[in-house]
């Protein structure tokens, strides 16, 4: 299982939400899961960041802000 919080301690240099969604899709061949136990903290993170770090997991080509 791939939890967001292991992404996040694992990759200190992201300092956007968007460098995040590119992180979660490069990581998501690797775990059948995704786990969101953590909100992320960036100043760009939108309202609706649980669903597009999911889309991004599961390979959503149309992620909307």
């Amino acid at each position: 299982m791939l939890n967001l919080s292991e992404i996040m301690m694992e990759h200190h240099e992201l300092e956007t939400f968007e460098a995040l969604i590119e992180t979660v899709k490069s990581k998501a061949g690797q775990d059948m899961f995704f786990r969101i136990d953590i909100k992320p903290t960036y100043p760009d993170t939108p309202a609706n960041w649980e669903d597009q770090l999911e889309g991004a997991f599961s390979g959503v080509n149309s992620i909307t802000r």
